[in-house]
């Protein structure tokens, strides 16, 4: 499902990695890790086609965006799927508007789960129409993740999606993409935390360069 093909990022005039390449199919769950500044977050914004690349290629269902910003927006809007650190919520937006923006372009056949069925199924019933900012951090990653259960994403990227949250909040979201796996969808997650990289099929590790 993705295919990172010899990869190379500079930042600020730093190498983060040359000639990565590794696969991630669908049903697989991939760890990143290594120490602060190795360029984890980077090398999810570029195969998340929110950043570019220096060198190389990054093939997601089999199509290159490359420069095309056009070809980018369709990959992002039908196929990816983010849960981020942050929770990436419009915080004076309620929680039904919040589910709403990650909704599909297109129609994938089956019927697609309803927003009050997506809150029902992350334990916030009846929450659709509360601020976002009005919720707990781990309320707010429950939100995040009911997105993803509406769009159902071929491919799911998460950076850190478990550092601010609790024990209980934190194995929740974990469960959460092991189901999404369990269901065809490759997932990437970027994490310094031990029992997250322990619940992956396969681990990366990259080195910060000096």
């Amino acid at each position: 499902m993705i295919q990172v093909d010899r990869v190379t990022k500079h930042r600020g005039g730093r190498l983060l990695w040359r000639d990565l390449s590794f696969t991630v199919a669908r049903g697989e769950v991939l760890a990143l890790t290594g120490p602060s500044g190795c360029g984890k977050s980077t090398l999810l914004d570029c195969i998340g086609l929110i950043d570019s690349l220096d060198a190389g290629t990054i093939h997601v269902g089999g199509t290159d965006a490359g420069r095309s910003r056009r070809r980018a927006r369709r990959l992002r809007r039908d196929h990816l799927g983010y849960l981020f650190q942050d929770f990436g919520l419009v915080p004076d937006m309620t929680v039904d508007a919040n589910i709403r923006i990650g909704r599909p372009g297109r129609s994938r056949g089956a019927r697609r789960m309803t927003t009050a069925e997506a809150l029902e199924r992350v334990g916030l019933a009846g929450r659709g129409s509360d601020r976002a900012h009005d919720l707990s951090g781990g309320e707010q990653q429950r939100v995040a993740l009911a997105r993803l259960v509406v769009k159902q994403p071929d491919v799911i990227l998460a950076d850190e999606p478990t550092s601010a949250l609790d024990d209980d909040n934190a194995r929740m979201v974990l469960d959460a993409l092991g189901d999404f796996a369990s269901a065809g969808a490759a997932v990437i997650v970027a994490t310094h935390a031990a029992p997250v990289a322990e619940r992956a099929a396969t681990v990366l590790r990259l080195e910060r360069t000096s």
